[in-house]
């Protein structure tokens, strides 16, 4: 038995797990898919309080009170920031780091700060305008959702809170590679924003090459879209217990 901590991206919830959670608790693994605060079926707690680093806590607090160790944590998207903290603060209750097509920063980067001009201009203005400084969703095509799926993607996104758009994320890289990582690229199709961390990851360079170096690092390629947990679980679940090996 693994546990499992299952993280969404923005604008989701713990929601867009469940396929992935019913192929993994079938097989007899112990399984934690969280909701971060402001989101989801907690998007009542929406507030321009909510950081980062209250993300951040979401997910730790789950981990040490669930007296969870040895931990497979899969972060999906902007969740990516979060399992790059995490593994720089609790490496050692950590088994294998998945970033879900997520995003994996320098030391001091912000979760926008590898995005368009455009896009971070757009964002920031809506956060602005928005009563409660949070930022909406974008339509579920881009995540290459069509059909069913799409509507029921669509169903459930909520706005996402501002102020962990621009929140900069200290870390020490050598400790977070202390951790065995896997970097799901998923490519068809791909989704703009994590284009600049798709060169990133096959960068032996990166982190001053402590990113390809530490307990180890891959790069695994699917071809789906952006939401591999909605659009190819199967796939994903698997690639989840071979990271728990």
């Amino acid at each position: 038995m693994t546990n499992f901590v299952l993280v969404h991206g923005a604008w989701h919830g713990a929601w867009c797990w469940q396929r992935v959670v019913a192929l993994l608790t079938a097989q007899g693994h112990r399984v934690h898919a969280v909701t971060l605060t402001g989101v989801g079926e907690r998007s009542h707690l929406m507030s321009s309080l909510i950081t980062l680093e209250t993300h951040i806590a979401d997910v730790a607090n789950t981990i040490v009170f669930e007296e969870l160790d040895e931990v497979v944590l899969a972060v999906h998207s902007y969740a990516g920031m979060i399992g790059t903290a995490l593994a720089d603060r609790m490496p050692e209750r950590l088994r294998h780091l998945v970033y879900v097509d997520a995003v994996v920063p320098r030391p001091g980067e912000s979760w926008g700060g590898t995005h368009a001009s455009a896009t971070r201009e757009a964002r920031l203005a809506a956060a602005q305008a928005s009563p409660d400084y949070s930022f909406p969703a974008p339509d579920p095509s881009v995540f290459g959702l069509a059909d069913e799926d799409h509507a029921w993607v669509k169903r459930h996104l909520t706005p996402h809170p501002g102020h962990t758009y621009q929140a900069p994320l200290q870390f020490d890289p050598q400790r977070v590679a202390s951790v065995p990582r896997t970097f799901l690229d998923c490519t068809t199709p791909p989704l703009g924003t994590i284009d600049v961390i798709r060169r990133r990851v096959r960068d032996a360079r990166y982190w001053d090459g402590a990113w390809a170096g530490g307990a180890g690092m891959r790069v695994v390629e699917l071809a789906t879209g952006h939401d591999p947990m909605v659009s190819a679980p199967t796939d994903l679940a698997r690639l989840l217990v071979e990271c728990s090996a």
